[in-house]
């Protein structure tokens, strides 16, 4: 069971980089990916910022909330159809980003510090392979009609 075990591992070992995100740097988990996803793509709208960001856009207005509170993101809206707003690291912002990624990626070293540099790559080969082939699932035929089910807290209410 694939996906199972993935998700104890994520658990496990993402339970250490949320720790200090959140003891050190007050960010969910959910506002780290937003965040790191901005900072990679800035300029993208909030619908592309969902889509790059693995979440529904319910999810990712919550977290560019939790962003903009913080004086990390801006959302400045497009010019010409102000209901479209494109998402940017503030000077704070990029600043934070600057802190945290350093200790993200430390605690991401010491995770795969148990494999060699041969498993290491043949394991990101394999975890490549396996994602590019996940996402072709939903175009086969017996997984095509599945409905989608929304998440939020307030889709069960």
């Amino acid at each position: 069971m694939l996906l199972f075990r993935i998700n104890r591992f994520f658990g496990v070992a993402g339970g250490v980089a949320m720790r200090m995100c959140e003891a050190r740097f007050g960010l969910t988990r959910r506002e780290w990916g937003v965040m790191a996803t901005v900072a990679t793509h800035e300029g993208l709208l909030s619908s592309e910022l969902a889509q790059k960001a693995l979440l529904d856009r319910a999810r990712t207005s919550r977290a560019l909330s939790g962003l903009e509170g913080k004086g990390w993101v801006l959302r400045r809206p497009l010019e010409g159809d102000r209901r479209r707003v494109a998402i940017y690291l503030t000077e704070e912002g990029r600043r934070m980003y600057a802190l945290i990624l350093p200790e993200m990626a430390r605690i991401h070293a010491d995770i795969v510090s148990a494999l060699s540099d041969e498993e290491l790559a043949l394991f990101d080969g394999l975890l490549a392979k396996l994602q590019a082939h996940a996402a072709t699932l939903e175009q086969q035929l017996r997984y095509a009609d599945l409905p989608r089910i929304g998440r939020s807290k307030r889709a069960g209410r």
